[in-house]
């Protein structure tokens, strides 16, 4: 599907790299397919010695006769994007990884039947462990989402929402990671609080939270369930459990969720 198709990466930031990187990595894909943006001279040229494509600071250059245009920069920089990816030829498919930004206000933009996907990517895309979310403006087709999950099934996991989860999306799975870092880190001093050195304490835990959402994924069963696989009656599991309960782990995390969604509504006003 994506043979012959032109690209435009419109910044070239970390997750305009990833997707890049990607896309090359998959074979899907040829470096003389791809265009890319950056805001400096140097920027440009640095990526274009990463990753063996055109890269510039013209938007409108990287943009001319591209039949995807993948927009990668920050929600307060869109209308500015937009604006200078120049009109006339034909009318590219919109791909917006702006959070916050709705398909509505993107198609305002362009001010015509312009087809607009937005998607949210998430950092684990690095190493292909990533999990997208595509949503569908009022002008794209099954079509268009089938060639935007082309370009983001070498990242990892994609699924279809409809526009009105995505601003949770962004907050559980985009921003979703650094809640999980943090996890990770304390239970490793967990760990070293009980002798072991941080490296080993650091190790164990990242593979055990790794294994742990395999379990998930691959059993398809409940989380409840398998923690109940593991908590034995009268053992250290339950007694650990009851300890993190005391900390309300569950209602912070989950308004953790609640609070980063809600500021992600906010990044399009």
């Amino acid at each position: 599907m994506l043979a012959n198709k032109h690209i435009a990466i419109i910044g070239s930031g970390t997750m305009g790299r990833t997707i890049a990187s990607g896309l090359l990595k998959s074979g899907r894909v040829k470096p003389k397919q791809i265009r890319a943006t950056a805001r400096t001279k140097a920027s440009a040229e640095k990526v274009a010695a990463e990753l063996s494509v055109t890269c510039t600071t013209a938007n409108a250059e990287a943009a001319a006769g591209a039949d995807l245009v993948i927009l990668c920069v920050k929600p307060k920089d869109i209308a500015k994007a937009v604006e200078s990816l120049g009109r006339g030829g034909r009318r590219p498919l919109v791909l917006s990884i702006a959070a916050g930004i709705s398909t509505g206000f993107l198609e305002s933009l362009f001010g015509d039947d312009t087809a607009v996907l937005r998607a949210m990517p998430n950092t684990p895309c690095l190493i292909g462990k990533g999990m997208t979310v595509l949503a569908k403006g009022s002008h794209a087709t099954d079509a268009h989402i089938a060639l935007a999950t082309e370009i983001f099934a070498p990242l990892g996991r994609v699924l279809e929402l409809e526009e009105k989860h995505m601003d949770t999306v962004t907050g559980l799975s985009a921003s979703g990671p650094a809640f999980v870092y943090i996890i990770i880190e304390a239970l490793a001093d967990g760990g070293v609080m009980r002798g072991l050195p941080r490296s080993v304490a650091t190790t164990l835990v990242a593979q055990m939270t790794l294994g742990a959402a395999e379990m998930v994924l691959t059993t398809g069963r409940h989380p409840a369930a398998l923690k109940d696989d593991v908590t034995t009656p009268a053992g250290c599991t339950i007694a650990g459990i009851l300890a993190l309960e005391d900390g309300r782990i569950r209602s912070v995390l989950a308004r953790g969720v609640e609070t980063a969604a809600r500021v992600a509504g906010e990044l399009g006003k």
